[in-house]
């Protein structure tokens, strides 16, 4: 598994440095894993993987793209095992493949992962993150009977409702999930409260559009292409992206139970190395991109025209009523490595939120809570492999839209803070 040193540079100076780079990286690396209590033992000459072939479960979405190309470049062979991937209809069924087994990993919402290892949203299960998948490119879309009388974003949203009172209903794909957790952040942030001044449902990403179209709900969140397949079908329009709410943000993650992780080291050391090539390979051209965006449109996959998907994942969007412009902080899936690393930050802001909605009734110890599922010493590992750099802190600092920065500092004093909450 490990690469062949390259040839001797021409210049030694760069060498050194390059060297004490890796040397740094590997260290902090090291140093994090220790840290985080895994042991992190890896004998070289033992890493093949326990289980050659495994089935990833995923959700019909433009994010479960480097899933899918790990397995169609054949970068999983590569690394010794043969992935599956395994299309699911809804979240709820991801959840329960992985917790009885019928799945070894999925493609997942950070805040389901998170949800079931403390027993909210499904049966309580020691669970793993292993990776992030993809940062930014979910959106919050807003009926077009809604965009006619004046809705557009959150304060138009807030101003329609208020003149126009009714029972207006907004769909999230799972309750602990990321999307809910966007749209009750996205309401609150117009003075919305999503508890009490509105209805939140329950609605798998491909069953959005058809929902909307029969008037089942005013609004939803939800992943691409769907947000984008409203506008085409001239139902939705895109009030904000997810990017809006908190630039690069987390979103999906590679997750297993912790059992498979304590149980199968190498196999999921091999698993993270061909999706992060992949996620890399997706990320290094327009024309993988491209290429990307004609694979997962597929019957097999989400089932899409390739026009629904190839114009958001360059950053080029259009809302739906004339407006169009460039989003550089538009769905990636490696950029660097900084949209794989499991920050511990990340995970306990899902589980801020969750408190703050009353999902959890107390706080929680978050960052052991986030040390105990973000598999920190199997990412490192995987990722020194393939030389892509590790971050030296498992905590970023953030600014959502509110002007509220979130640092994973004070996470029981973030939760409580806010104005709007159960």
């Amino acid at each position: 598994m490990a690469q062949h040193a390259p040839h001797r540079p021409a210049d030694p100076q760069a060498s050194r440095r390059q060297f004490l780079r890796q040397t740094a990286g590997a260290a902090a690396g090291t140093a994090l894993f220790t840290q985080l209590g895994h042991g992190g033992v890896w004998a070289a000459g033992s890493d093949t993987p326990e289980k050659k072939e495994v089935r990833i479960g995923f959700i019909p979405l433009t994010d479960c793209a480097s899933v899918v190309m790990a397995s169609v470049l054949g970068l999983d062979q590569k690394y010794g095992v043969k992935i599956t991937p395994s299309k699911e209809a809804s979240w709820a069924g991801v959840r329960d493949k992985l917790v009885n087994g019928e799945l070894d990993f999925a493609h997942v919402l950070y805040g389901l992962v998170y949800g079931l290892h403390l027993g909210v949203g499904g049966p309580k299960k020691d669970m793993a993150v292993l990776m992030g998948l993809n940062q930014n490119g979910q959106a919050i879309t807003l009926s077009k009977a809604l965009a006619d009388k004046g809705a557009v974003d959150g304060p138009s949203l807030a101003k329609a409702m208020a003149q126009n009172p009714r029972d207006y209903t907004f769909a999230g794909t799972f309750p602990t999930g990321t999307h809910a957790m966007w749209m009750h952040y996205w309401l609150a942030a117009a003075g919305i409260n999503p508890l009490s001044g509105a209805k939140l449902i329950t609605v798998p990403p491909p069953q959005m559009v058809a929902n909307m179209r029969v008037g089942n709900m005013d609004g939803f969140c939800v992943g691409e292409p769907w947000n984008h397949r409203a506008i085409m079908d001239g139902i939705g329009i895109t009030a904000n992206t997810t990017q809006d709410i908190w630039k690069d943000h987390p979103e999906k993650v590679l997750g297993a139970t912790g059992e498979f992780a304590q149980k199968y080291p190498n196999t999921c050391r091999a698993v993270i190395m061909a999706i992060l090539e992949a996620s890399r390979w997706i990320d290094a051209s327009l024309q993988n991109k491209l290429k990307m965006a004609e694979t997962v449109a597929q019957k097999s996959y989400i089932n899409t025209s390739v026009d629904a998907i190839n114009q958001r994942i360059l950053g080029r969007y259009q809302n739906g009523l004339g407006k169009t412009w460039d989003d550089p902080h538009h769905m990636k899936f490696f950029n660097d490595g900084a949209v794989n690393f499991p920050y511990l930050s990340d995970g306990m802001w899902f589980l801020t939120q969750h408190k703050r909605w009353g999902l959890l009734k107390s706080h929680p110890d978050y960052l052991a809570v986030a040390k105990q599922i973000n598999r920190i010493d199997l990412y490192t590992q995987a990722a020194s492999q393939l030389k892509v750099a590790v971050p030296k802190d498992a905590m970023r600092s953030s600014k959502l839209m509110d002007g509220v920065v979130w640092d994973g500092k004070n996470p029981a004093q973030y939760a409580d803070s806010f104005k709007i909450k159960a």
